[in-house]
C-alpha cells in the first residue's frame, strides 16, 4: 500500500538499505531492485536496457531508485570516505550487482495469479498495461545467487525477466482456456508498457529454466484447486504509479 503509507515504503527502500550497506560495506550483495525504475517503453522494442535512462513514476518507483543509488554509493570507494555513509569507511567498497526484477510469478503471489483469480471470478482484466514480462520466482532467486560473482564495483546492473514479451490479452485467454471460463476484457491496449529487455542475463546465466506454459499450468491447477494466495495483488496494470 504505497499510495496509502508513502513514508513506510521510504522507510524500508531506502532506510533500511542504508543501514545493510553500513553493515555490510565491504563485502559482495546482490541488492534487489525492480525494473518499475525504468519508464514505460514501446511495446514494439526490446524493453528498457540496463543503459537507459531511469524515469520512474510514483512512490515506490522512486523509492527504489533511492535504494539502488545507497547501494551503488557502497560500491564507490570515495562515499565512503567522503563521510557519506555513516562510521569508519571500510578498506574497501562493496561489489555490487543490482538485480531489476519484474515480475516474479509464484503459484501465491504474482500477475498469473491476479489474472487466474480474475478470470475464474468472471471479473473484467484490463488490457490497458497490455504486455509484461514475468519469470518463475526459482529463477530470480538462482538469478540472484548467480549474480553474487559478478558484482563489481562500480555496481553492475542487470535486468532479471522473462525473455519473452507476453501479451496480457494473451495470458488471460491461455488461463481461460485451462480454466473452462471466457475471460472478459475492459480497455485498450496503450502504445506503451513497463517491459525490460533481458538480453543480459540470458548472455550471463543463460535462459530461466521454467517456461511460460509451464507457468500457465502450474497457475490454473492451483487456482482452480483453490490453493492459498498471499492476498496482495501485484497491481502491475497500473499506469500512474500509484500501489
Amino acid at each position: 500500500g504505497t499510495t496509502d503509507a508513502p513514508e513506510r515504503t521510504w522507510l524500508i527502500n531506502v532506510v533500511v538499505p542504508t543501514i545493510c550497506a553500513e553493515r555490510y560495506g565491504s563485502s559482495r550483495i546482490v541488492a534487489f531492485s525492480t525494473g518499475n525504475v525504468y519508464p514505460l517503453v514501446a511495446v514494439t522494442g526490446a524493453g528498457a536496457k540496463e543503459t537507459d535512462l531511469t524515469g520512474p513514476v510514483g512512490e515506490y518507483a522512486a523509492s527504489c531508485l533511492g535504494r539502488e543509488r545507497i547501494f551503488e554509493g557502497a560500491a564507490r570507494r570515495p562515499l565512503l570516505e567522503s563521510g557519506l555513509v555513516r562510521g569508519s569507511a571500510p578498506a574497501r567498497g562493496a561489489d555490487v550487482a543490482i538485480m531489476r526484477l519484474n515480475y516474479a510469478i509464484d503459484l501465491r503471489y504474482g500477475v498469473l495469479a491476479d489474472l487466474a483469480g480474475r478470470v475464474l471470478a468472471g471479473q473484467p482484466v484490463s488490457v490497458a498495461m497490455g504486455y509484461v514480462n514475468v519469470i518463475w520466482q526459482g529463477d530470480a532467486n538462482r538469478a540472484a545467487l548467480e549474480l553474487l560473482p559478478h558484482a563489481t564495483s562500480p555496481a553492475r546492473i542487470v535486468n532479471v525477466t522473462g525473455t519473452e514479451r507476453l501479451s496480457v490479452r494473451w495470458l488471460a485467454t491461455e488461463l481461460g482456456a485451462r480454466l473452462g471460463r471466457a475471460p472478459v476484457f475492459e480497455g485498450t491496449e496503450a502504445a506503451d508498457a513497463l517491459l525490460s529487455d533481458a538480453a543480459l542475463m540470458k548472455s550471463m546465466l543463460g535462459e530461466p529454466s521454467v517456461s511460460i506454459s509451464q507457468m500457465l499450468d502450474w497457475t490454473a491447477e492451483w487456482t482452480r484447486a483453490g490453493g492459498p494466495h498471499l492476498g496482495k495483488p501485484t497491481h502491475f496494470d497500473a499506469r500512474d504509479g500509484r500501489f
